[in-house]
């Protein structure tokens, strides 16, 4: 290992006051670290920027404490390790990211070693293998009970958990998958390339006519990553015994954190409705179960990773709002020299 290289990371040094600027964030250089007994030394080699770090800046318990390297899931190679369950040249998954390098313990936050299935890129242990396919796959398989023939409409579905969750709910033999976006070309990549049955620009009109002309006779399953009138939308066009696994609220990130109830949501009692949250970090026992199903259609190409990469740590905060004002298509990652 090589002590006098330098390692970089991004730090938060101001509280965002609605939408984050680029005067929020710092880069911080630091000496490369050296690993204690039980540790191990990792170079990052991807990184992911996701919708949750922008409620993690605002503080509050859990959240990120100013001037200190910010976090996030990444894969990284051991460089030089003292734990016993880590040898150098191992790839790993971790949540130490934001930064170049990362002291990690095997089993601790998260961290583990990556199963390296062939003919599987890097990216997707990040974006259809990562956090976002493991929230898509619970939120299918666990939260909404998706069945074979049912009918499903996913908001934000040109995201990392939006694209993961059209091709498991394809996988998982879905009839009809609706999505919505946020520009025509969002949409013709989700019917187009995605195979998306049907798909809407949300700033063309009503997001609540727009999706009941796409699913006139209904759907079964909302996925939602949006909240707002994209929830109220979808109440109405859910069947009696529907389900909504509720993702996220990427309407309510840089604003008003507590909207106003949707106006229709006593129809989750009329028509016996069921609303649940899913955070991925009471799910992640099913990483090697989503794995299993999902790596042989990897490996055939029947699914890709959905990525969009950018290149370098220094590019990590324009990667981050870009993903935030919906410049991505799939999940948004940063590559890292290594």
């Amino acid at each position: 290992m090589t002590t006098n290289r330098t390692a970089h990371a991004v730090h938060l040094i101001s509280r965002p006051a609605g939408f984050p600027a680029a005067a929020d964030f710092a880069y911080v250089e630091t000496p490369v670290p050296s690993p204690a007994p039980g540790t191990a030394l990792v170079q990052n080699l991807l990184l992911s920027v996701d919708p949750y770090h922008r409620g993690m800046m605002d503080g509050g318990e859990g959240g990120f404490e100013l001037n200190t390297p910010l976090e996030g899931r990444s894969v990284g190679r051991v460089l030089a390790s003292r734990d016993p369950g880590l040898r150098e040249g191992d790839l790993v998954f971790h949540r130490q990211g934001w930064r170049t390098h990362a002291l990690v313990t095997l089993g601790a936050d998260g961290t583990r070693k990556l199963r390296g299935h062939e003919g599987v890129p890097l990216e997707a242990y990040l974006s259809i293998l990562g956090g976002t396919g493991l929230t898509a796959y619970a939120a299918l398989t666990r939260t909404a009970v998706l069945r074979e023939g049912g009918d499903l409409f996913v908001s934000a579905a040109a995201g990392g958990v939006g694209t993961a969750t059209g091709h498991i709910a394809r996988l998982l033999g879905a009839r009809r998958i609706i999505g919505s976006a946020g520009s025509a070309a969002k949409v013709r990549h989700l019917t187009g390339t995605l195979g998306f049955d049907a798909a809407f620009d949300y700033h063309d009109g009503p997001v609540g006519e727009q999706l009941a002309q796409a699913a006139p006779d209904g759907i079964d399953v909302y996925v939602d990553n949006v909240g707002g009138d994209h929830l109220a939308g979808a109440i109405d066009v859910l069947r009696e015994y529907g389900r909504i696994a509720w993702v996220g609220g990427i309407s309510m990130y840089n604003g008003d954190r507590s909207p106003a109830a949707p106006r229709n949501l006593f129809e989750i009692v009329h028509k016996s409705l069921r609303l649940e949250g899913v955070l991925v970090r009471n799910h992640t026992n099913l990483q090697d179960e989503m794995e299993d199903f999902l790596v042989p259609h990897l490996q055939s190409g029947r699914i890709g990773t959905d990525t969009t990469v950018v290149q370098g740590i220094d590019h990590t905060v324009d990667a981050f709002l870009g993903m935030l004002q919906g410049d991505n298509l799939g999940k948004m990652l940063v590559r890292l020299e290594g």
